[in-house]
């Protein structure tokens, strides 16, 4: 796997900011997004809105804005990080669940396209912010549709309605005034299989053209959700966008014709995981049972292999030619022994000082981060396309960690 930058701009980085720091490279989540927009350039008024769970900074948001994409939110922090980077209307989608009124409320005075996860949120909605004229429901398909590995078996989730459930939801929503409306799922999540995503286009077209023909409402806006997956292993194929693409669209022509709902995404991880890195450096090198490579960063800084076993690769810049002839347990330094970003991972011999860079970072990498032992968050680091770095979050303070404490 390459890497946007040289090992030596990574030392003058690394000597300007310490270890351990993310950086995102601008150009390649720039080049992600555009990639997805043309492959659904065909369909009406199509929108991509940034899932921020992935990586919610105000300074990836505006960068993506710039290139037409809108915010998908999940909660009141992430709706006023798009307030923040200058969104709002309909290029904001709030997606909730479990969700509390004070939510609705700042989703309502952002003028966002609402999403809701329930049918019975409907009354709160009223109730606190008032019902907006476009409204959208989730589906739980059920049994109807497989999930995958991460996401799981849809009947077991705790996300969205039953079919059932949305026709009575848009009814009610329908005889209460509301006049436009959206569809969402989000079935399948890290999938790169053509086959899935045709599936759930059809499966929420179909159900679409159901709720028009027995409510007499029009579905204006279908949401496919995200879940398009990236490739973490060196061996694994990217997902095929415009085949992707392709297949919705067949799947709309045959069911829609030429003219139908609008289109949206929301996907995070496809557009800035593959353009995220986390940069450490090994601090100690231990042999016991095994050999184990030490890091600065931890856990705290990344915990996808902690909590899936995911994989990221592993790169010593300056040593990628040499051969991968050492096998280390790649740690950090938590009080917990999963603390570890690889296990038995062939790499070259390493040695204290050396640069390490944690590929495929960009989502769900810093923004998952947390403070168990008292560890500090790093630096987020952004690389523009003219290779100028900047910094777009600090990293962490001792005093941050006691700023919220009371004498």
């Amino acid at each position: 796997m390459n890497l946007p930058f040289t090992r030596d701009e990574l030392a003058t980085i690394a000597q300007i900011y310490p270890t351990p720091f993310y950086v995102y490279d601008a150009a390649g989540i720039r080049a992600a997004a555009r990639a997805l927009q043309q492959a659904f350039a065909w369909a009406p008024n199509f929108r991509q809105y940034f899932a921020l769970k992935a990586t919610p900074n105000p300074h990836i948001l505006r960068l993506l804005a710039d290139v037409g994409c809108g915010a998908d939110c999940s909660s009141l922090a992430e709706l006023a990080l798009a307030e923040r980077a200058g969104l709002r209307g309909g290029l904001v989608m709030f997606s909730s669940n479990n969700t509390p009124a004070e939510e609705f409320v700042a989703a309502r005075h952002l003028g966002a396209l609402i999403n809701l996860d329930d049918v019975g949120l409907l009354d709160d909605l009223e109730r606190h912010a008032g019902l907006p004229e476009f409204l959208s429901f989730r589906l739980n398909p059920g049994p109807a549709l497989a999930g995958n590995t991460i996401i799981g078996r849809p009947e077991e989730s705790k996300f969205g309605a039953t079919r059932e459930q949305l026709l009575a939801g848009y009814a009610a929503a329908r005889d209460r005034g509301v006049r436009r409306f959206g569809l969402h799922a989000m079935v399948v999540s890290n999938e790169r299989a053509t086959a899935a995503h045709a599936a759930t286009a059809r499966l929420l077209f179909e159900l679409a053209l159901e709720l028009q023909a027995k409510l007499g409402i029009t579905i204006a806006l279908i949401n496919l959700g995200g879940g398009i997956g990236i490739p973490y292993r060196p061996d694994e194929i990217p997902a095929d966008l415009p085949a992707i693409g392709a297949a919705v669209q067949a799947v709309y022509r045959e069911l829609f014709g030429e003219h139908g709902p609008a289109l949206a995404t929301e996907c995070g991880r496809l557009i800035t995981g593959p353009h995220g890195y986390l940069v450490t450096r090994v601090r100690h090198l231990k042999q016991t049972y095994r050999n184990y490579a030490g890091l600065d960063a931890s856990m705290h800084n990344l915990m996808r292999p902690a909590m899936y076993g995911a994989y990221h690769h592993i790169t010593v810049p300056g040593k990628e030619h040499l051969p991968a002839r050492a096998v280390y347990d790649v740690v950090g330094s938590l009080c917990e022994n999963n603390d570890k970003f690889a296990i038995a991972r062939a790499l070259p011999p390493l040695a204290p000082g050396d640069l390490v860079v944690i590929h495929d970072a960009g989502a769900h990498g810093h923004a998952m981060g947390f403070s168990y032992n008292g560890k500090l968050r790093s630096a987020e680091l952004l690389r523009e396309s003219d290779g100028s770095v900047r910094l777009i979050r600090r990293a962490e303070r001792l005093a941050d960690l006691f700023a919220t404490l009371e004498d």
